[in-house]
């Protein structure tokens, strides 16, 4: 496989594209890109590969197919929330080549096994990963495409964030059911009158 790392990738789509950016894949603490997407208001991005098909006999039982799943750093995820809500991951897969994007609200919601990965540099210590379904993110052909999930997520933002009421996304894995006595208007007013 001759292709440019997803970095180098991004790099030289965002440059010829003329997108506003700034380069932080030489950090361990900021998200690999800031992109300015529109206006002044920065989205964060971490960016990931699936370089090679995963050997599911080192993995617990996770329920994804191996062509839908990805295993995900902890500390990638933890980075993002401290951008939230403008944050999100973007993966390149080469098996087959596709993107994904999953937005920092679809990690914080979808489901996904946590499992601690022994390491050993200098002493014994762990790796915190997250097994996910690349079915619970936007899809994407291209890299120009995979923006353009980007950007949609963030112009959806304002109405994720304070209209929609019912339970947000539609992930593979996970049913929705239905719980609780119906509210009414009159709940709202009392909630108000017994808080404010």
């Amino acid at each position: 496989m001759n292709r440019p790392s997803i970095e180098q990738e991004i790099k030289h789509y965002l440059s010829h594209a003329g997108i506003r950016h700034r380069d932080h894949t030489d950090s361990y603490t900021k998200p690999d890109f800031t992109l300015w997407l529109q206006g002044d208001r920065p989205f964060f991005l971490e960016v990931k590969e699936k370089r090679q098909a995963y050997n599911l006999t080192n993995w617990p039982t996770h329920g994804a197919p191996e062509l839908e799943l990805f295993i995900l750093d902890d500390l990638t995820v933890r980075k993002c929330l401290g951008y939230a809500p403008r944050a999100g991951v973007l993966v390149r897969d080469h098996l087959p080549a596709r993107y994904f994007f999953f937005s920092i609200i679809d990690l914080a919601l979808m489901p996904r096994q946590r499992v601690n990965r022994p390491i050993r540099r200098n002493a014994p210590d762990l790796k915190g990963k997250w097994l996910v379904n690349l079915g619970n993110a936007r899809r994407a052909a291209t890299l120009a495409e995979a923006l353009t999930h980007i950007r949609v997520y963030v112009e959806a933002l304002p109405h994720l964030l304070a209209d929609h009421h019912a339970c947000y996304g539609d992930y593979v894995d996970e049913t929705i059911s239905s719980g609780g006595v119906e509210r009414h208007a009159g709940h709202w007013d009392d909630d108000i009158r017994n808080t404010r």
